[in-house]
């Protein structure tokens, strides 16, 4: 019999526990060893039942249980003590705290995905895993931060594989009632929503859940609510489900959504509201639609803005982060699909075209039929960033067309590089080891130096600990998975021994989009048996990860993957774990002794996974791209050399899956065996006495591991920089831009305006130079002239520079320098004489040019505006 109806019923706690209520419900647990372990000993069986999720733990105790433990002064007080501790965590000042009036009061963050905990799995993989250590680092430094997304009623898919190995997707529904997760209400209980009017007289509904991630409180939208039609319920009912309307659907409730819900939450609790509006990738643009919506709203502001003035108070105040390198990875939507449903009433005061035109490809090699979500997030933003140092390289070229006219190093896109929240991804066994050996203290805030203090035997000591835990966990992974497929116990005798705890161990898990080449180890089956049944060196592979539902060639490269693995030859030393999520990545990271990571470079935004790796004790081996190639220095791991010389996608995969062969065949297993000699130890691995040899070399690189790169990968490091980089500015220029009634985003707009008019005609009419000699030499000054028609424009609206540097056969200048022409003179009707002074300071060729941009001092940069005059 089914069920006609379901609910959760929520555990009533007796009072001297009853703060363990808000220790499950505040998901600080996910992070703090301290509280999972003491939910954890309350009740040790129903804890690893309830898969570590307190909220699930607590309405699997017996009211009884819960009785007796309540009865317990011992327990009594250390639940108290706990509660004590999260109270002094939520209000004690941190970093944040110190940093002055300058900072922000209150930070919007928008994601479509969030990944903090595997109870709570709204993510599909690295962007929401970023999302979620954003919330955490920004919790424990003490920033003011508030996240919005959308609650999925079936998250990301459940992934098993079939027997022949092809993947298949279930989506479990999720119970927002059995998630850590309350419901927003207004004063009178009922449950606070916002509304966004939809085509043919429809209307969305959306119910807020708060979760509360430390500090910060994150706001999820949830259209599955009475009120909504069929359609408008499913509309959040799968995390990147579907495509057309439906996504277009979900990104309007996200951005223009979020915004209303932030507003109700400011206004239920009393709370700042955001000064700073963070848009994690450019799901989350229309964000920027529904601010300036308000700002041109009678009736929600008492003196309304033009458009142009809306949108410059908005810019002012807004970061945009891009993730993807590839243009093929950013939503586009047909403009015809966003007027029909802005012309609902989305946003009545705007104009559509002024809309449309924000997300338009107007630009050389652009579809002018499509609207471009990262296009309007640019064009929405006075900040931009992406997410490593290469990745900010391949975003300037990417979006060079928006920026006609400028060097592609010129484009306004900075970049910040990526981290992980160490205190989630380090293994509690290697937090105890440093808490042993130097106090607890070391853990709040890591003195990464401190492992060299550690004796290479205990080091090498954890490393095999940490191996073997995720030998025991594939294990039981692999066996569950078979199942699944179809196996009898009877057959599965074998994965009781599979993998060795004295192999090295090679990890490798992530999103399998084909750009990442999961089959790049196949592409010689034969060397890759060889590798894994070598008698003095062998290797073991642990892969895993998920391909998109819609995409047949990833679910084609799993296949395959999955077909190696099952040969019984090799079965033992290669497996492929089907559902790669959190829980799996808390035992897969610290096994590892080496991440693998080989993407077609330039194609990876950061890729965080090898620094979970990393900050476990873990080498890297990965092709230069994302952080590895800023980070990588020779002795915290290996780089698989590129095939740069033109070749084809196939010539490259062979060139590359040899270089992969080579380095783990000469170089890193080698090394990891350290001075072992032939051992005659066959299939089952390295004799006794070869294992107990101390690879010291080894040991040296992931003592430098943990010391350098521990620091440099940490999310902490990632959201100061965020702090001090882009959000400080953007609060400083959105207050600059709303003073005194928004008196300078209205000057702005008004300047900007005038600016655009006249650009067209201006004109670098003659360019001239004095003081050069027949011979000129290193340190001669040379005087640059040039004569600018500058229509009605006056030199205060510009700023007129010569570039100037080696000049190459083509006339290119390269290695420029720029100066102010800062010198100037009226010679009537609009024509302007500047003139200023350069060095030369180079031998060889040596050539200069003159250009024209706008300058205004509330432009965050000078090429912001996208205009320029080269001469």
């Amino acid at each position: 019999m089914k069920a006609i109806r379901r609910f959760t019923v929520r555990t009533v706690l007796p009072e001297p526990i009853s703060p363990l209520a808000a220790l499950a419900t505040n998901l600080r647990w996910s992070w703090h060893l301290p509280t999972r372990e003491l939910f954890a000993t309350l009740h040790p069986r129903i804890w690893e039942e309830s898969k570590h999720d307190p909220v699930t733990f607590l309405g699997s105790v017996s009211r009884e249980e819960l009785r007796q433990l309540a009865a317990d002064p011992a327990v009594v007080a250390r639940v108290q003590r706990a509660n004590d501790d999260l109270k002094r965590y939520l209000t004690k000042p941190r970093w944040y705290q110190r940093l002055g009036e300058s900072a922000p009061t209150c930070i919007a963050y928008f994601s479509p995905e969030f990944g903090i905990a595997e109870a709570l799995p709204q993510y599909s993989g690295g962007l929401g895993i970023l999302a979620g250590d954003h919330l955490k680092a920004a919790s424990d430094l003490g920033v003011p931060l508030i996240g919005v997304g959308l609650l999925y009623q079936a998250g990301y898919f459940k992934q098993s594989l079939s027997r022949d190995g092809w993947q298949q997707e279930t989506y479990p529904v999720l119970d927002p009632d059995n998630l850590p997760l309350t419901l927003l209400r207004e004063a009178d209980g009922t449950p606070a929503h916002v509304a966004l009017p939809l085509p043919e007289g429809r209307q969305l509904l959306a119910y807020i859940w708060r979760a509360d991630v430390g500090r910060v409180p994150l706001l999820l939208l949830d259209s599955n609510v009475p009120g909504n039609d069929d359609a408008a319920r499913t509309i959040t009912d799968r995390l990147y489900g579907g495509g057309g309307d439906h996504r277009l659907q979900q990104e309007l409730l996200l951005g223009m959504g979020g915004v209303k819900a932030l507003r109700i939450y400011a206004r239920l609790t009393g709370g700042p509201t955001p000064e700073v509006f963070h848009t994690n990738e450019g799901h989350a643009g229309f964000l920027g639609i529904e601010r300036i919506r308000e700002l041109m709203d009678p009736v929600v502001t008492a003196a309304p803005l033009s458009w142009e003035e809306a949108l410059t108070a908005g810019r002012a105040s807004t970061v945009f982060t891009t993730h993807t390198p590839v243009p093929a990875g950013i939503d586009r939507f047909q403009a015809s699909q966003i007027r029909h449903f802005f012309d609902a009433g989305l946003a009545p005061n705007v104009p559509l075209d002024k809309v449309l035109a924000l997300g338009a490809e107007n630009y050389d090699d652009g579809d002018p039929a499509m609207f471009n979500m990262a296009v309007m997030g640019l064009r929405l933003a006075q900040r931009a960033n992406g997410v490593a140092k290469l990745h900010g390289v391949v975003s300037r070229d990417m979006f060079a067309g928006l920026w006609p006219g400028f060097d592609h190093s010129e484009v306004p896109i900075t970049s910040v590089t990526n981290g992980v929240h160490v205190p989630t991804w380090v293994d509690p066994k290697l937090s105890a080891l440093a808490a042993e050996r130097f106090g607890a203290q070391v853990l709040d805030g890591p003195d990464w130096a401190k492992v060299y203090d550690v004796s290479d035997a205990d080091v090498w000591s954890m490393r095999r600990t940490l191996r073997g835990a995720l030998v025991q966990d594939v294990r039981r992974r692999l066996r569950s998975a078979w199942k699944k497929r179809g196996a009898a116990d009877a057959e599965l005798a074998w994965t009781n021994s599979v993998l060795d705890p004295d192999v090295l161990t090679i990890g490798f898990a992530r999103r399998v989009p084909t750009y990442k080449r999961l089959t790049l180890m196949l592409r010689d089956p034969a060397r890759l048996r060889a590798l894994l049944l070598n008698v003095d060196h062998p290797i073991q592979l642990v892969i895993a990860g998920k391909s998109h539902p819609a995409d047949d060639a990833g679910k084609k490269m799993i296949q395959d993957l999955v077909t190696f693995t099952d040969d019984p030859a090799v079965r033992h030393r290669i497996v492929f774990l089907p559902n790669y999520d959190i829980a799996m990545a808390r035992t897969l990271f610290p096994g590892c002794d080496v991440w693998l990571n080989n993407p077609l470079r330039p194609l990876e935004a950061c890729g965080t996974s090898g620094m979970k790796a990393a900050i476990n004790g873990s080498l890297n081996l990965s092709v230069m791209d994302g952080w590895w190639d800023e980070l990588y220095d020779g002795e915290n791991g290996w780089a698989i050399p590129t095939a740069n010389n033109g070749a084809s996608f196939e010539e490259r995969d062979d060139i590359e899956a040899a270089a992969l062969y080579e380095l783990l065949e000469n170089q890193v297993a080698p090394r990891f065996y350290g001075s072992i000699v032939s051992s005659g130890a066959g299939a089952a691995g390295p004799s006794k006495a070869a294992r107990e040899t101390l690879p010291t070399h080894w040991i040296s690189m992931i003592k430098h591991t943990l010391s350098k790169l521990g620091p440099a990968v940490s999310a902490e490091r990632m959201v100061q920089d965020y702090v001090t980089r882009l959000y400080e500015p953007a609060a400083l220029s959105g207050r600059a831009a709303r003073a005194d009634g928004y008196v300078q985003a209205k000057e702005l707009a008004a300047w900007t305006g005038r600016v655009r008019a006249a650009w067209p005609r201006l004109v670098v009419e003659h360019v001239d130079s004095l003081g050069v000699t027949d011979e000129p030499q290193i340190g001669d000054t040379i005087t640059v002239q040039a004569y600018v028609a500058l229509d009605s424009l006056t030199p205060r609206d510009v700023s007129v520079e010569t570039a100037y540097g080696r000049a190459l056969d083509s006339d290119e200048l390269s290695e420029t320098t720029m100066a102010v022409l800062d010198r100037s003179e009226d010679l009537g009707q609009g024509r302007y004489l500047f003139s200023g002074d350069i060095v030369i300071d180079r031998s060889g060729s040596f050539g200069y040019t003159v250009r024209v941009l706008p300058k205004h001092a509330a432009l965050a940069n000078k090429a912001e505006l996208g205009l320029i005059i080269n001469a």
